[in-house]
């Protein structure tokens, strides 16, 4: 990954999305390209032209906060495309650049303990990668095809979705699942661009998959909150699933939990099968597959 090509089609993208009448500006004759032209953003941002198209061309380099607020609001960033847009800053800085520790690909004791104290709820850790790096038993039986499709690998997310039409019948919004996996490799990518592994993912999945192409190009970026998921389970059908992260931030992994609404019929389904869970699968974890 291109780190100033990253910049460069991130703002690029960015300032695609914006009409001058969203902008508040008058719109004079065809345009050739969608969106804000460079001399528009600049004048929002309250910057000289020639300045917004070196950030443009991929230069964030010694760039300060109070010129990533002013781009930010010219270019009506979201919360998570904010952070986006500091991770590249932070990765384009002047100073040597540090090389990250490695995305972990292992759980330590006390974080399995944590995870099979959960019981009553699927609930995995993965890292940011979009890895399964562990779960606890109603996670396994929940994702149990993913798991299975990995063939003793480790389990990964976007492996899964795009490189296996099994996904299509496990995920109950596939489109929507697909999107969310690729925009939290981009914000993973914005973090830590030097990751050599998330690299080759990516071009593994990309090399691949015209699906990951198409998304990847969209450079949309979303960090790991809370909300819903549908799943079309092989055992008990459609089931519609909340879910809350929790970041395990001294081992840079993410716990997700699910859960039902009180008195819905995915909760009467998920006690089926936690009840099957209990009667045929072993407790455990995906990395003891491996």
């Amino acid at each position: 990954m291109d780190q100033r090509s990253q910049i460069r089609e991130f703002l690029t993208s960015r300032r695609a999305r914006i009409t001058p009448q969203q902008a508040g500006l008058p719109s004079h004759g065809t345009r050739r390209v969608p969106g804000l032209r460079r001399s528009e953003v600049a004048q929002l941002a309250g910057m000289s032209v020639e300045y917004y198209s070196r950030l443009e061309r991929g230069d964030l380099s010694g760039v300060s906060d109070q010129v990533l607020d002013s781009l930010a609001r010219a270019l009506r960033l979201g919360d998570d495309d904010r952070t986006h847009l500091e991770d590249l800053a932070r990765a384009a800085g002047p100073a040597p650049r540090r090389r990250r520790r490695p995305a972990p690909t292992a759980v330590r004791p006390s974080v399995r303990r944590l995870l099979d104290s959960i019981v009553d709820a699927p609930a995995l850790v993965m890292n940011a990668r979009g890895d399964v790096l562990a779960t606890n038993a109603l996670g396994r039986a929940l994702y149990a095809p993913m798991i299975e499709a990995a063939r003793g690998e480790v389990p990964n997310h976007a492996r899964f979705i795009f490189l296996d039409p099994r996904s299509r019948h496990f995920w109950g919004d596939w489109e929507r699942a697909a999107d969310e996996t690729v925009a939290l490799l981009q914000a993973q990518a914005g973090r830590d661009p030097f990751d050599k592994n998330l690299t080759d993912l990516i071009g593994e999945v990309s090399t691949r998959s015209e699906d990951f192409r198409t998304r990847w190009a969209r450079h949309d970026v979303r960090q790991h909150h809370q909300g819903a998921k549908p799943f079309l389970h092989p055992l008990i059908g459609t089931l519609d699933l909340t879910y809350e992260s929790l970041d395990l931030s001294a081992d840079g992994l993410t716990l997700i939990a699910y859960g039902t609404e009180p008195g819905s019929d995915a909760e009467d389904k998920l006690r089926l099968l936690a009840g099957w869970t209990a009667t045929n699968a072993p407790a455990g974890d995906t990395s003891e597959r491996r």
